[in-house]
């Protein structure tokens, strides 16, 4: 399998160089087939220039401009309507998550998962310098979104995911422009019957340029979309369900 990472970058001069060579680095250690997309999010900084400089210095590289508005959502959603990969994976640009962890979840992939999760706060879990208020409404979000949906994951918020191709088409339409999209990807990947597998994961917290998450923004298209999905939960018939697969 070839592995896609979908970068979402806006305003990420300070760190966008540092996170694609040391992914890099770790995927070709690793021998895994990959090319990682960078998805330019209408950054006004020296974003584009670094893209630029990494295109030329990494063959497994090359990016794409998000068309306005800008928007997390939206710029992910461009990475996943423009990677080449078998699989892909959803990676923070500010160096919050582990190489090692995409090379881990990529073997858990190998194994026949759709998708494979992280959890920051299962055993071997880890978060380094994350805000207490943060943590606090991460938690007690995640709490309710268990309890809605009679689920056992216990962070759905997390963005940093990997999902079959051929998954990601099943979760089509995509609704979300924001932060949202992180929930609205694993929950209808849940409800609509796709194979998951969890594994611990790490999150530090960003050393250079601004947090894009706005938490007093971010409340309310948060439950939109976890009610938009436990109404398909709820009242879709198995409608959007993965189909079985068949052995000719």
């Amino acid at each position: 399998m070839k592995l896609s990472i979908v970068i979402p970058a806006h305003n990420e001069e300070g760190s966008i160089q540092k996170t694609v060579s040391e992914l890099v680095q770790s995927l070709t250690d690793a021998a895994i087939d990959h090319e990682i997309l960078v998805v330019n999010d209408n950054s006004t900084d020296k974003t584009k220039s670094i893209l630029n400089d990494l295109s030329d210095q990494f063959p497994s590289f090359r990016y794409v401009d998000n068309t306005p508005p800008n928007g997390f959502g939206l710029a992910v959603r461009k990475g996943l309507e423009s990677f080449s990969g078998d699989a892909v994976a959803i990676v923070m640009a500010d160096g919050s998550d582990s190489p090692e962890d995409v090379v881990a979840y990529f073997r858990k992939l190998e194994e026949g998962f759709d998708c494979v999760f992280g959890s920051r706060f299962i055993k071997q879990g880890k978060t380094y310098d994350y805000p207490f208020i943060k943590l606090i409404l991460n938690r007690l979000a995640n709490l309710f979104i268990k309890a809605l949906f009679g689920i056992r994951y216990n962070d759905v918020t997390n963005a940093f995911k990997m999902y079959r191709r051929e998954t990601i088409e099943g979760l089509k339409p995509f609704l979300s422009h924001h932060f949202n999209l992180t929930v609205e990807l694993p929950l209808k990947a849940i409800t609509r019957g796709f194979s998951y597998s969890v594994l611990p994961n790490s999150w530090r917290n960003r050393t250079s340029g601004e947090a894009k998450l706005k938490i007093k923004e971010m409340g309310s298209r948060y439950l939109f979309i976890v009610l938009y999905c436990l109404i398909e939960k709820w009242l879709s018939l198995d409608d959007y369900k993965k189909a079985e697969r068949v052995n000719l």
